[in-house]
Protein backbone atom coordinates (compact mmCIF):
# COMPACT_ATOMS: atom_id res chain seq x y z
CA UNK A 1 0.00 0.00 0.00
CA UNK A 2 2.05 3.61 -1.18
CA UNK A 3 0.62 6.79 0.01
CA UNK A 4 1.24 10.14 -0.90
CA UNK A 5 1.40 13.23 1.44
CA UNK A 6 0.17 16.00 -0.59
CA UNK A 7 1.90 19.30 0.71
CA UNK A 8 0.50 22.43 -0.52
CA UNK A 9 2.91 25.80 0.13
CA UNK A 10 2.47 28.87 -0.27
CA UNK A 11 5.30 31.27 1.19
CA UNK A 12 6.37 28.33 3.93
CA UNK A 13 10.00 29.36 4.78
CA UNK A 14 9.19 29.77 8.31
CA UNK A 15 7.25 25.93 8.62
CA UNK A 16 8.19 23.78 5.80
CA UNK A 17 11.57 22.71 7.27
CA UNK A 18 9.53 21.58 10.31
CA UNK A 19 7.07 19.64 8.38
CA UNK A 20 8.97 17.84 6.37
CA UNK A 21 11.40 16.50 9.31
CA UNK A 22 8.55 15.62 11.23
CA UNK A 23 6.44 13.88 8.59
CA UNK A 24 10.53 11.67 7.51
CA UNK A 25 11.06 10.85 10.76
CA UNK A 26 6.95 9.53 11.21
CA UNK A 27 7.48 8.05 7.49
CA UNK A 28 11.05 5.97 9.06
CA UNK A 29 8.30 4.11 11.63
CA UNK A 30 7.34 0.55 10.57
CA UNK A 31 3.65 0.11 9.23
CA UNK A 32 1.41 -1.85 6.96
CA UNK A 33 2.17 1.21 4.10
CA UNK A 34 4.59 2.60 2.13
CA UNK A 35 4.55 7.08 2.68
CA UNK A 36 5.93 9.22 0.48
CA UNK A 37 5.02 13.25 0.58
CA UNK A 38 5.76 15.76 -2.20
CA UNK A 39 5.69 19.39 -1.41
CA UNK A 40 3.74 21.64 -4.05
CA UNK A 41 5.44 25.03 -4.08
CA UNK A 42 2.80 27.14 -5.07
CA UNK A 43 4.84 30.15 -6.55
CA UNK A 44 5.99 31.16 -3.45
CA UNK A 45 7.81 34.82 -3.24
CA UNK A 46 9.76 34.03 -0.13
CA UNK A 47 12.60 31.18 0.04
CA UNK A 48 10.67 28.04 0.30
CA UNK A 49 11.72 27.13 -2.96
CA UNK A 50 15.42 27.74 -1.93
CA UNK A 51 15.13 26.00 1.15
CA UNK A 52 12.89 22.85 -0.69
CA UNK A 53 16.50 22.52 -3.24
CA UNK A 54 18.95 23.84 -0.57
CA UNK A 55 17.44 20.44 1.67
CA UNK A 56 17.01 18.42 -1.35
CA UNK A 57 13.08 17.72 -0.55
CA UNK A 58 10.86 16.16 -2.78
CA UNK A 59 8.98 19.15 -4.25
CA UNK A 60 7.10 20.48 -7.45
CA UNK A 61 7.78 24.45 -8.18
CA UNK A 62 5.36 26.18 -10.17
CA UNK A 63 5.64 29.33 -11.54
CA UNK A 64 3.18 31.13 -10.71
CA UNK A 65 0.85 30.53 -7.95
CA UNK A 66 -2.26 28.98 -8.63
CA UNK A 67 -4.01 28.63 -5.16
CA UNK A 68 -4.52 26.02 -2.98
CA UNK A 69 -7.29 24.42 -5.44
CA UNK A 70 -4.21 24.19 -8.60
CA UNK A 71 -2.24 22.95 -6.05
CA UNK A 72 -3.69 19.99 -4.33
CA UNK A 73 -5.01 18.84 -7.91
CA UNK A 74 -1.09 19.22 -9.27
CA UNK A 75 -0.21 16.51 -5.94
CA UNK A 76 -3.61 14.00 -7.27
CA UNK A 77 -2.42 14.21 -10.92
CA UNK A 78 0.88 13.11 -9.47
CA UNK A 79 -0.38 10.42 -7.23
CA UNK A 80 -2.97 9.23 -9.94
CA UNK A 81 0.11 9.22 -13.08
CA UNK A 82 2.81 7.45 -9.96
CA UNK A 83 0.17 4.42 -9.31
CA UNK A 84 -0.33 5.80 -5.80
CA UNK A 85 -3.17 3.44 -3.37
CA UNK A 86 -3.82 6.71 -1.43
CA UNK A 87 -3.27 10.78 -1.40
CA UNK A 88 -3.24 12.66 1.48
CA UNK A 89 -3.72 16.08 1.70
CA UNK A 90 -1.40 17.90 4.55
CA UNK A 91 -0.94 21.24 5.21
CA UNK A 92 2.62 23.18 4.94
CA UNK A 93 2.30 25.51 7.71
CA UNK A 94 2.80 22.91 10.63
CA UNK A 95 -0.66 22.86 11.85
CA UNK A 96 -1.90 19.12 10.71
CA UNK A 97 -0.09 16.39 13.56
CA UNK A 98 1.35 13.87 11.42
CA UNK A 99 0.71 11.46 14.34
CA UNK A 100 -2.98 11.37 13.64
CA UNK A 101 -2.35 9.87 10.05
CA UNK A 102 -3.00 6.45 10.89
CA UNK A 103 -6.46 7.35 12.58
CA UNK A 104 -7.51 9.62 9.23
CA UNK A 105 -6.01 6.50 6.81
CA UNK A 106 -7.87 3.46 9.30
CA UNK A 107 -11.87 3.77 7.31
CA UNK A 108 -10.14 3.29 4.00
CA UNK A 109 -7.50 0.72 4.88
CA UNK A 110 -10.84 -1.04 6.10
CA UNK A 111 -12.25 -0.66 2.74
CA UNK A 112 -14.97 1.33 4.59
CA UNK A 113 -14.64 4.51 2.98
CA UNK A 114 -13.03 6.21 -0.38
CA UNK A 115 -12.93 9.91 1.03
CA UNK A 116 -11.97 10.26 5.18
CA UNK A 117 -11.74 13.79 6.27
CA UNK A 118 -9.52 14.62 9.76
CA UNK A 119 -12.18 16.36 12.27
CA UNK A 120 -11.27 18.88 14.90
CA UNK A 121 -14.91 18.62 16.74
CA UNK A 122 -15.80 15.24 16.88
CA UNK A 123 -13.79 15.10 20.43
CA UNK A 124 -13.06 18.33 21.14
CA UNK A 125 -11.19 17.46 24.06
CA UNK A 126 -8.61 15.35 22.07
CA UNK A 127 -7.56 18.90 20.03
CA UNK A 128 -4.63 20.85 21.71
CA UNK A 129 -5.56 24.17 19.48
CA UNK A 130 -8.67 25.62 19.09
CA UNK A 131 -9.46 27.99 16.41
CA UNK A 132 -11.50 31.40 16.75
CA UNK A 133 -15.11 31.80 18.23
CA UNK A 134 -16.19 33.42 14.78
CA UNK A 135 -14.16 30.53 12.66
CA UNK A 136 -16.05 27.53 14.03
CA UNK A 137 -19.25 29.21 14.06
CA UNK A 138 -18.74 29.75 10.28
CA UNK A 139 -17.67 26.28 10.07
CA UNK A 140 -21.61 25.01 11.79
CA UNK A 141 -22.71 26.77 9.65
CA UNK A 142 -20.80 25.23 6.65
CA UNK A 143 -21.74 22.10 8.57
CA UNK A 144 -25.44 22.86 8.31
CA UNK A 145 -25.26 23.47 4.44
CA UNK A 146 -23.26 20.75 3.63
CA UNK A 147 -26.09 18.39 5.51
CA UNK A 148 -29.33 19.69 3.70
CA UNK A 149 -28.25 20.65 0.30
CA UNK A 150 -25.40 17.36 -0.61
CA UNK A 151 -26.83 14.96 2.37
CA UNK A 152 -23.18 14.89 4.22
CA UNK A 153 -22.70 15.11 8.02
CA UNK A 154 -19.30 16.42 8.89
CA UNK A 155 -18.29 18.41 11.47
CA UNK A 156 -15.44 20.35 10.22
CA UNK A 157 -15.70 20.57 6.45
CA UNK A 158 -13.29 23.18 5.35
CA UNK A 159 -10.49 21.06 7.23
CA UNK A 160 -7.63 20.61 4.81
CA UNK A 161 -6.73 17.18 6.38
CA UNK A 162 -8.22 15.08 4.10
CA UNK A 163 -7.33 11.14 2.63
CA UNK A 164 -8.78 9.99 -0.69
CA UNK A 165 -8.55 6.34 -2.16
CA UNK A 166 -7.20 5.40 -5.74
CA UNK A 167 -10.92 6.25 -6.82
CA UNK A 168 -11.82 9.13 -5.33
CA UNK A 169 -7.62 10.91 -5.80
CA UNK A 170 -8.22 9.88 -9.76
CA UNK A 171 -11.96 11.49 -9.46
CA UNK A 172 -10.48 14.62 -8.28
CA UNK A 173 -7.29 15.12 -10.29
CA UNK A 174 -10.01 15.20 -13.25
CA UNK A 175 -11.78 18.40 -11.73
CA UNK A 176 -10.52 20.20 -8.49
CA UNK A 177 -12.63 23.30 -7.47
CA UNK A 178 -10.19 26.15 -7.50
CA UNK A 179 -11.51 28.99 -4.86
CA UNK A 180 -12.64 27.14 -2.01
CA UNK A 181 -12.07 23.47 -2.58
CA UNK A 182 -12.64 21.71 0.76
CA UNK A 183 -15.82 21.91 1.29
CA UNK A 184 -16.67 22.05 -2.83
CA UNK A 185 -14.92 19.09 -3.38
CA UNK A 186 -16.82 17.00 -0.74
CA UNK A 187 -20.41 18.10 -2.04
CA UNK A 188 -19.06 16.62 -5.48
CA UNK A 189 -17.45 13.35 -4.13
CA UNK A 190 -20.66 13.28 -2.42
CA UNK A 191 -23.45 13.45 -5.09
CA UNK A 192 -21.19 10.78 -7.38
CA UNK A 193 -21.29 8.27 -4.63
CA UNK A 194 -18.25 8.45 -3.19
CA UNK A 195 -18.50 6.94 0.30
CA UNK A 196 -17.39 9.88 2.74
CA UNK A 197 -15.93 9.78 6.59
CA UNK A 198 -14.95 11.41 9.39
CA UNK A 199 -12.46 11.07 12.09
CA UNK A 200 -11.08 12.96 15.10
CA UNK A 201 -7.45 14.12 14.14
CA UNK A 202 -5.22 16.43 16.29
CA UNK A 203 -3.88 20.20 14.66
CA UNK A 204 -1.71 22.55 15.89
CA UNK A 205 -1.82 26.16 16.06
CA UNK A 206 0.11 27.89 13.32
CA UNK A 207 3.46 28.63 14.18
CA UNK A 208 5.08 30.75 11.78
CA UNK A 209 3.42 33.14 8.90
CA UNK A 210 0.34 34.32 7.96
CA UNK A 211 -2.76 32.39 7.81
CA UNK A 212 -4.72 33.47 3.71
CA UNK A 213 -7.83 33.54 5.58
CA UNK A 214 -7.60 36.86 7.82
CA UNK A 215 -10.92 37.36 10.24
CA UNK A 216 -11.64 40.28 8.09
CA UNK A 217 -12.04 38.04 5.05
CA UNK A 218 -14.32 35.44 7.37
CA UNK A 219 -17.26 37.10 6.63
CA UNK A 220 -16.70 37.57 2.64
CA UNK A 221 -15.16 33.27 2.84
CA UNK A 222 -18.48 32.02 4.62
CA UNK A 223 -20.43 34.11 2.04
CA UNK A 224 -18.75 32.99 -1.20
CA UNK A 225 -18.39 29.49 0.04
CA UNK A 226 -21.66 29.27 0.51
CA UNK A 227 -22.76 30.15 -2.59
CA UNK A 228 -20.30 27.67 -4.16
CA UNK A 229 -21.67 24.78 -2.09
CA UNK A 230 -25.20 25.77 -3.69
CA UNK A 231 -24.07 25.59 -6.90
CA UNK A 232 -22.22 22.51 -6.83
CA UNK A 233 -25.03 20.62 -5.41
CA UNK A 234 -26.88 21.35 -8.33
CA UNK A 235 -24.63 20.21 -10.94
CA UNK A 236 -24.70 17.38 -12.74
CA UNK A 237 -22.83 14.44 -11.79
CA UNK A 238 -20.07 13.39 -13.71
CA UNK A 239 -19.04 9.64 -14.62
CA UNK A 240 -16.22 8.01 -12.45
Amino acid sequence: MRVLLIIPAYNEEANIQKVVERVTAFAAQKREYELDYIIINDGSKDRTEAICREKGYNAVHLIQNLGIGGAVQTGYILAKMEGYDIAVQFDGDGQHDIGSLDALLEPILRGESDFSVGSRFLDPGAVTFRSTFMRRAGIRILSTILRVFAGCRLTDPTSGFRAANREALAFLAEDYPADYPEPESIVSLSRNGFRISEVQVNMFEREGGVSSISSAKSVYYMFKVSLAILCTSFQKKRVK
